[in-house]
């Protein structure tokens, strides 16, 4: 009998539990304000998660700093013609999933810009696999697509994940730019990073309950990443989400109130130009603006990369958005 195996009481044999791994992260120490959690009332639970989930966008406005610098990697691989990689386990996987999935109805972008890889697949998107985050090998060999002009994302609230480890270390040797998001300051896997945001969200409510505050930690901060990588290249004007295309009833109808906010004019107004610009909102609100053509307006965006202040710019003289 080896050393891995111990005798069954039927006389087969049973596997030996792996090793004990001692995990002394933040997001794993108990929190001294919910002690009495277990004792209060269903409306003293709730305040007490209330007080610590307020705690996490003062957390988030401390690495800001950092979060700039992860921005600006990404909107320099975007620019490149690269591509932005998630990867995650877990909650931060699926976290990262959404995110990447509601880019292209709101922006515009193709679906292959921002792409999210999840440890296991889209089978454990609906059903956790703890596991599975720990095999560094299946990182490595997600991160296979990664290439030099890309920028690779790797989210764990700890900061060791190994599936996020091996995603990372690849992106590396293939020559991409590499950020890591987590809930720990101190992560291991910072150093893999050319970009470590590190949010200190501190002990959760319930002990190493991930998906609370430092989830929402990670929700905060890839809603403020993509959208600040949209709007730095351009795929907004003003406040509004001019980069999404009127494929369907719903769209249009959004599409056409943009256009209205955005040029001060009629809906009628705005849904002709819609229509003449084939659904390309930019493409109709630079018409809107200048009196341009559509086609002279779809040649000025294809010029500045689909930017339509730059557009507007070339063309002469628009009014500032109201």
């Amino acid at each position: 009998m080896t050393p891995q195996q111990d005798a069954g009481r039927d006389g087969g044999t049973a596997a030996v539990p792996a090793p004990l791994e001692i995990v002394r992260v933040p997001t794993e120490r108990r929190n001294q304000a919910t002690y009495d959690i277990d004792r209060l009332t269903t409306l003293g639970i709730l305040r007490e998660i209330n007080a610590e989930d307020a705690t996490v966008p003062r957390a988030v406005a401390a690495v800001l700093p950092d979060l700039a610098r992860a921005v600006d990697l990404g909107v320099e691989a975007l620019r490149s013609g690269g591509r932005i990689h998630y990867f995650g386990a877990g909650t931060p996987g699926r976290i990262a999933t959404t995110d990447a999935a509601e880019l292209p109805p709101t922006f515009g972008t193709a679906p292959e810009t921002v792409l999210a890889h999840h440890a296991g697949g889209a089978p454990t998107l609906e059903r956790a696999a703890e596991g599975i985050e720990d095999d560094e090998d299946l990182g490595r060999d997600d991160a296979g697509a990664v290439g030099a002009d890309d920028l690779a994302v790797g989210l764990t609230a700890s900061g060791r994940t190994p599936y996020v480890a091996g995603a990372l270390r690849a992106a590396r040797r293939a020559g991409a730019a590499t950020v890591l998001v987590t809930a720990n300051p101190e992560a291991p896997l910072a150093r893999d990073a050319d970009v470590h945001v590190g949010v200190d969200t501190g002990a959760e409510v319930i002990a190493g309950s991930t998906r609370m505050k430092a989830g929402t930690a990670q929700k905060l901060v890839l809603n403020a990443f993509s959208t600040a990588v949209m709007v730095r290249l351009g795929r907004t004007y003003s406040n509004l989400m001019v980069g999404v295309n009127a494929t369907n009833a719903k769209l249009r109808g959004r599409a056409v109130t943009i256009l209205t906010e955005a040029s001060g004019m009629d809906e009628d107004s705005c849904a002709a130009a819609l229509t003449r610009a084939d659904g390309d909102a930019r493409v109709a609100l630079v018409t809107l603006l200048t009196g341009v053509g559509a086609d002279r307006a779809a040649a000025e965006l294809t010029a500045c990369g689909g930017r339509v202040r730059e557009a507007l710019q070339q063309i002469g003289d628009a009014p500032e958005p109201r």
